[in-house]
């Protein structure tokens, strides 16, 4: 039994379909600004960690250098670890994007991405797909609940070989060591819900000299390309 009441049906389902024309706008904008970036790694991680905090001051080191080896950076264009991404893009000299999207009481834009590449979204699965199509690789920091569904998207696309595989690098072995420990030991050893093969696709590192090993090594394998 239906129990919620709608005003005008036929006029929620014609809003639906124009909001089509929306997300339609959201991609075509995002392919032909994002299309001319360059090779860029995307750097996730929490909107609430403020300069002081540790994890901060090793994202702006990280983006330097990411940026030194020839790289740009993608964030989601707003504070804490985004804004800490953009920062060491910008003070190495490098490509510096910000994938923006309106949030309560968290996103604002960040002062240090570039002023041509700054995209605002309506849409999380359209700025998703920018961050995955357009990504050499994925370092993520530690974070909340949004840099969990950038996480295992990613993952997800690559196990399921709906993308080509790309480096997804986890940076502080105290904040995911659990949660790998958890996978580990309960998806792939107790209930087999997750194959150990698919570990493999995750990398957990402290330092950026390790974030840098891993994606030059892997490119000095593979070609530099779109995604999809």
């Amino acid at each position: 039994m239906v129990t919620k009441k709608y005003k005008n049906w036929n006029e929620i389902k014609t809003n639906d379909s124009w909001a089509l024309f929306k997300i339609m706008g959201e991609f075509v904008q995002g392919y032909e600004r994002m299309s001319e970036i360059g090779p860029c790694v995307s750097i996730f991680g929490s909107a609430r960690l403020k300069p002081e905090h540790k994890y901060y001051k090793l994202a702006i080191s990280i983006a330097q250098k990411i940026v030194d080896h020839g790289y740009g950076v993608i964030t989601g264009g707003g504070p804490g670890i985004m804004e800490a991404g953009n920062k060491g893009a910008h003070l190495a000299g490098g490509t510096s994007v910000g994938l923006n999207i309106e949030l309560p009481f968290e996103q604002h834009d960040n002062p240090y991405i570039d002023r041509d590449k700054n995209l605002n979204f309506d849409y999380f699965f359209v700025r998703k797909v920018m961050f995955v199509k357009y990504a050499q690789g994925f370092v993520v920091m530690p974070g909340g609940i949004g840099t969990l569904d950038e996480l295992f998207e990613a993952i997800t696309l690559i196990q399921t070989k709906k993308i080509d595989k790309f480096p997804i690098i986890l940076v502080g072995t105290e904040y995911w060591s659990g949660l790998l420990d958890w996978i580990k030991e309960t998806m792939v050893e107790r209930n087999e819900t997750v194959s150990v093969g698919d570990l493999d696709l995750i990398h957990l590192v402290d330092t950026e000299e390790e974030v840098l090993a891993i994606l030059d090594e892997f490119y000095n394998q593979f070609d530099l390309s779109p995604n999809f």
